[in-house]
């Protein structure tokens, strides 16, 4: 590979699916949907919600730890921790103002916030953490990882909604082809199970409202789709300048090739119904990475099961493609956790290409009439390919495609 490739050497994740990568990747192999009722969510018109199985952030991380952060940082610093380990790096031996940390959210959680306002309103300020504002900061899930793996190069948080870990990633391969660093922690990390978050989404009209079958409710593609589930989770990915890689003989687990990002200018949460910034998007990855739309063997879909994002992703695809190369939208299983949820796919795209699978899009019955797909569904499909394509796009009309070959 030249040298604007960035290798992943490695993968950290914290999902609806399982906590760790494996876990993760055999849950999202079994393309059974995790939704179900969450008692954070109790007397809401939408009351369920795809969790985190057994995350005990005081086990994992200690009590000094969980006790300063909200749970979305704490689920990234989990999946940092595996991604350097799964890279067979020390951050005692490395030298860390070479090493950047990109990481992005969109909502963070708030999970404590609600409590803070209590206290506020009761007239007890004195009840008020001191923690209360830094544990929920964005860039402070940047600044913990820094910190507690002594990562001492650029550290930044990006914010494009439900594209952020996604952008995080691109962001991170372009500080290293700038030369600004040998190796970068990027991903992206999100706990959206929180009342307002919930009541807000249904609100707006965004979720959906099968309370009587909470694990089939998310459905890409499906012609039944409804809207989105909530979720939570992280992915870290360890990228490295090829040379970085190359002198200490790191397995490289696939190589970063391409990135493109556009704004549609169109609406705050409709896309544009024709696609063009997602194309933009799409296309600006394809010529980053000097490819052609009939190199791409696998296209990881955004597919939140709303009904208009399906759609115009869909009709995107079958353009830019003309005959869509099989696709995925892990969300049928985890849901969307929002600005995890470009590096989850990023982190599952590098793992498709190592070990030529595709996971199923879960509860896929009956492909909504018109889309031009070859979706993958009801159990994983063995698929020779070289090339993976990972699409996010989120509120703003904000884009962000990846692009990843085979090491």
């Amino acid at each position: 590979m030249s040298e604007r490739e960035v290798a992943v050497t490695g993968i950290g994740m914290v999902t609806p699916a399982g906590l760790g990568r494996e876990a993760t990747w055999d849950g999202l192999c079994a393309g059974v949907g995790v939704g179900a009722r969450d008692a954070a969510l109790a007397g809401l018109p939408v009351d369920f919600s795809c969790a985190v199985p057994g995350f005990d952030g005081d086990a994992l991380l200690g009590r000094k730890i969980t006790w300063r952060n909200d749970r979305f940082i704490q689920l990234a610093l989990v999946a940092a921790r595996e991604a350097v380990a799964d890279a067979g790096l020390d951050p005692a031996a490395w030298d860390g103002p070479r090493v950047a940390v990109v990481l992005g959210s969109a909502s963070n959680g708030g999970d404590r916030w609600p409590q803070e306002y209590r206290n506020l309103a009761e007239g007890r300020v004195s009840a008020i953490s001191p923690t209360a504002l830094l544990r929920s900061l964005p860039n402070m899930v940047a600044g913990e990882i820094s910190a507690d793996l002594q990562a001492l190069g650029p550290c930044l948080t990006t914010s494009t909604a439900c594209a952020s870990g996604a952008t995080a990633i691109g962001t991170a391969r372009d500080l290293i082809r700038a030369g600004a660093c040998d190796i970068a922690l990027a991903g992206g990390t999100d706990c959206a199970r929180v009342p307002m978050g919930s009541a807000a989404f249904h609100r707006m009209q965004a979720l959906s409202t099968r309370r009587d079958d909470p694990a089939g409710a998310s459905r890409p593609f499906d012609a039944d789709r409804d809207g989105f589930v909530l979720s939570e989770g992280s992915a870290v990915l360890v990228l490295e300048r090829p040379e970085h890689a190359r002198a200490r003989r790191a397995r490289v687990r696939g190589w970063l090739c391409g990135y493109g990002a556009s704004g549609d200018g169109y609406h705050a949460t409709r896309p544009d119904p024709h696609g063009a910034g997602a194309r933009r998007a799409l296309l600006a990855a394809l010529a980053d990475a000097r490819a052609q739309p009939q190199d791409v063997h696998h296209v990881n879909a955004h597919g939140t099961s709303t009904a208009l994002n399906d759609r115009v992703e869909a009709d995107l695809l079958a353009e830019v493609f003309r005959t869509a190369p099989p696709v995925t939208s892990l969300k049928g299983v985890i849901g969307h956790a929002l600005g995890a949820a470009g590096a989850v796919d990023a982190a599952c795209s590098v793992l498709s290409l190592q070990r030529q699978l595709i996971p199923p899009t879960a509860n896929l019955d009956r492909l909504d009439a018109g889309m031009e797909l070859d979706v993958v569904a009801k159990r994983p499909r063995q698929h020779r390919m070289e090339t993976v394509v990972s699409n996010a796009f989120g509120f703003g009309g904000q884009n962000a495609v990846l692009l990843f070959r085979t090491a």
